[in-house]
């Protein structure tokens, strides 16, 4: 296993570009199931999680190109459902959240399909109810295999139907969409996600020749159609990432430039970086980070403290709470942060304790961060990474830490982020990959 010997301290300058969105990636690539015309993807990134899927889709009988070093054309002309019954898939499927939005391409277009329990990170329970309410609505029907361990989906003959999700799940919500693409009639998805991300997949599918109205809001609706062509598609830069290098950038008192971020698909990110104390400078599609002696957290208006809590798009993702617990640590200023939808997320805080940061944590959902203002400076120590977020968190931390310390379990960290190790010491980090 690898590991990231870490010596912290060092300030960062100079550019870095984000990588395409991992999130997104995950949605195109099964997406490509759903025509038998060749689909081009770009600005894929290079990293565990998409390399698994485009391996798995390749089992399954996709013929797939590399253009590129970020580039891949598929081609989905001799799929073999079978393999979905295989052990390998079982064993494939079954490590990668991300397996699951395969289901409504292969459902809708071939009639039938099969779900390994999904795997991914693990910080709490991660419900699937809505994919399988969505799939019934839609006439298809679920069989649990014990002697495969499979949930077996059936649907022949889907047709669109009104739907209210019972939550507004991000890859529930693809999953259907794309089910809903070749199904007979009108599908209306209610408490749909509309993400950037959703976006961009519901563009994607609407080149395709699917019929796609409403993208943006959470009210979609789909008009059913034959059969989808062949297209070209870019992935968005990663939104978690650039989140990711803006904490980076304040903690460890660097100025840093982060290259074509897309600015307008970011959200609140910004806005909420920028409550942290952190000032951030949109040049063009570009953010500049400057060097920062302290950084000075806000307030609420009648002078409460700041609460910085995850919600569905287009609140503050969750994905980007951990990164903004550990910015807070060295800020001027207190920050309630509350993790809302996974109960597990926040019990990485008790490594940054061990460092010297000033965490209360309260229960599984909320921590208290009692910022520093630099007159503490971190050490470093010895820690694993839980999880992919977590794990950056934790890395951003040894890089601020005084002295060495060592990151355990890196692979969580290469699942969502690619070559951060050659990146980071190319704009001025100190950071060792070692096989332990």
């Amino acid at each position: 296993m690898a590991i990231f010997e870490v010596h912290g301290g060092q300030k960062l300058k100079g550019e870095i570009i984000p990588q395409g969105a991992k999130n997104e990636a995950l949605q195109i690539l099964c997406a490509v199931l759903l025509t038998k015309e060749k689909v081009t993807i770009s600005n894929l990134p290079n990293i565990v999680d998409i390399i698994k899927l485009i391996e798995l889709l390749s089992e399954l009988g996709v013929k797939v190109e590399k253009n590129g070093p970020e580039e891949y054309t598929f081609q989905a002309d001799d799929v073999n459902i079978d393999y979905l019954i295989s052990p390998e898939f079982k064993k494939k499927g079954g490590s990668l959240r991300g397996s699951m939005m395969i289901v409504g391409p292969m459902l809708t277009r071939f009639g039938k399909a099969f779900m390994p329990k999904p795997g991914g990170d693990k910080i709490g329970r991660r419900r699937v109810d809505t994919h399988f309410i969505g799939f019934e609505a839609l006439g298809a029907k679920f069989n649990y295999k014990p002697e495969l361990e499979l949930f077996e989906v059936e649907g022949a003959h889907l047709k669109g139907a009104y739907m209210l999700l019972d939550e507004a799940s991000v890859t529930g919500t693809a999953n259907i969409l794309m089910a809903a693409c070749l199904a007979e009639g009108i599908t209306t998805i209610y408490n749909a996600a509309c993400e950037p991300y959703l976006q961009q997949l519901s563009k994607m599918l609407n080149n395709m020749g699917a019929k796609i109205t409403g993208v943006g809001s959470n009210l979609l609706k789909i008009e059913g159609v034959k059969e989808l062509k062949g297209t070209k598609h870019r992935l968005l830069p990663d939104m978690i990432e650039i989140g990711s290098f803006i904490g980076m950038a304040a903690v460890t008192q660097s100025e840093i430039t982060i290259k074509n971020v897309s600015y307008d698909n970011l959200g609140i990110i910004p806005t909420i970086f920028g409550r942290l104390g952190i000032k951030i400078e949109r040049r063009g599609d570009d953010i500049f980070v400057p060097e920062q002696e302290s950084y000075e957290v806000d307030t609420f208006i009648d002078g409460s403290i700041l609460t910085i809590s995850d919600a569905i798009w287009p609140g503050f993702t969750p994905d980007l709470i951990s990164i903004a617990l550990v910015t807070a640590i060295q800020a001027k200023g207190n920050v309630l942060i509350h993790q809302k939808m996974f109960e597990s997320r926040l019990f990485f805080v008790d490594k940054l304790i061990d460092m010297g940061a000033k965490i209360i944590l309260c229960d599984p959902h909320r921590a208290s961060i009692m910022g520093m203002d630099r007159k503490i400076q971190l050490k470093g120590i010895q820690m694993a990474s839980p999880d992919i977020r977590a794990g950056v968190a934790l890395l951003i931390a040894a890089m601020s830490a005084k002295g060495k310390s060592v990151i355990f379990n890196i692979n969580q960290i290469d699942r969502g982020y690619q070559y951060i190790d050659t990146r980071l010491n190319a704009i001025g980090a100190q950071i060792i990959r070692k096989n332990s």
